[in-house]
């Protein structure tokens, strides 16, 4: 698999546990960069393989103009692929960031175009399988949720196995 770069807001405050649930699934995406974050709520993904300068300074902008983002994860939803998340209550704020930067980059559409363009800010925590639903989820979650974030920082990061780092951060609000 090739990787691909994702803008997104750290979740530190589930950061230990998104990183044990990822070495679950599979090592080869836990960072060994410690600004890396596995909590995280995608802003837009793919995005530039290789920014340009130019593409780096709209991020920049888009970013300071962007005040840090007050959300609750409390609620689990599931995507009709079997991803199991959390979704922040309110949203606004971030289907706001992501239509900026969707408007900022056209060709960069959020995953691809895959589900259209009313794409909902979420947090991903599991996959459903045989083994995992969203009980099981919910039961493996039970002490750490709800936690209310103050989403404050953007990141350009790179997925790809054996590979994950931050390319570059912003910090949200200048």
């Amino acid at each position: 698999m090739t990787g691909h770069s994702v803008l997104q807001l750290p979740v530190p405050a589930l950061e230990a546990w998104v990183r044990e649930r990822t070495a679950h699934y599979d090592e080869g995406f836990v960072s060994a960069d410690p600004r890396f974050a596995h909590a995280h709520v995608t802003a837009l993904g793919p995005f530039a393989p290789a920014p340009s300068a130019q593409d780096l300074d709209t991020v920049a902008a888009i970013a300071a103009a962007t005040p840090p983002v007050r959300a609750r994860l409390a609620d689990l939803g599931q995507f009709p692929n079997g991803i199991i998340h959390l979704v922040p209550d309110p949203d606004d704020a971030l289907r706001d960031l992501t239509a900026r930067l969707v408007a900022a980059f056209p060709a960069w559409p959020p995953y691809g175009g895959e589900f259209g363009t009313d794409v909902q800010p979420h947090l991903t925590v599991d996959a459903a399988s045989d083994h995992v639903d969203l009980g099981s989820t919910a039961a493996l979650l039970a002490d750490v949720v709800p936690v209310d974030v103050v989403l404050d920082r953007l990141q350009l990061a790179w997925w790809e196995t054996d590979r994950c780092h931050v390319m570059a951060e912003w910090a949200l609000g200048g």
